[in-house]
């Protein structure tokens, strides 16, 4: 993912195809003669973040975009363009796309100048309790602010690996 923040005085130029992009500074997107790149953001994606900047007062909102040459035609390098077409080509063949997503992740100590060490936060296993899973708390916050963002979740546990 990659992103781009703007103002609220600038949410109506975007929703009207207008806000422009150097394509050829995204390694892989396109070169310099065909840098000239539009995001239109897909009004179905927006969404009021549940937590505020720490130095401000003003709420933050995401809103998902979709990639356009400067033709207008969809960038065929467009994460999800290329998943949209994919899906309508299995719907044509009788598929249907279900996704479960699993996310895992460590987390680990900081050393004494704040900066993430190799060494892991526990030694807990898959399904350990507190206090050996030192991260029940962690994935507590985690699970709350994700359902609060309309996520289903079914289960949050420690995996095999430590940490």
């Amino acid at each position: 993912l990659k992103a781009i923040s703007i103002t609220a005085d600038q949410l109506q130029k975007a929703l009207d195809g207008e806000l422009m992009f150097d394509g050829s500074s995204i390694e892989g997107f396109v070169r310099i003669e065909e840098s000239d790149m539009y995001l239109k953001p897909d009004p179905s994606t927006f969404l009021v973040l549940p937590w505020n900047s720490t130095t401000s007062k003003a709420k933050t909102a995401r809103i998902i975009c979709d990639i356009f040459d400067s033709n207008g035609e969809p960038f065929i390098g467009c994460p999800r363009f290329a998943l949209s077409r994919a899906i309508k080509e299995a719907g044509e063949m009788g598929f249907n796309m279900q996704v479960g997503p699993e996310p895992e992740f460590f987390m680990f100590h900081l050393d004494e100048n704040g900066i993430p060490s190799l060494q892991t936060n526990d030694k807990a296993g898959y399904f350990d309790l507190p206090p050996v899973d030192k991260g029940e708390e962690a994935r507590r916050d985690m699970v709350e602010v994700l359902q609060s963002l309309g996520f289903e979740i079914e289960a949050a546990h420690h995996e095999v690996a430590p940490g």
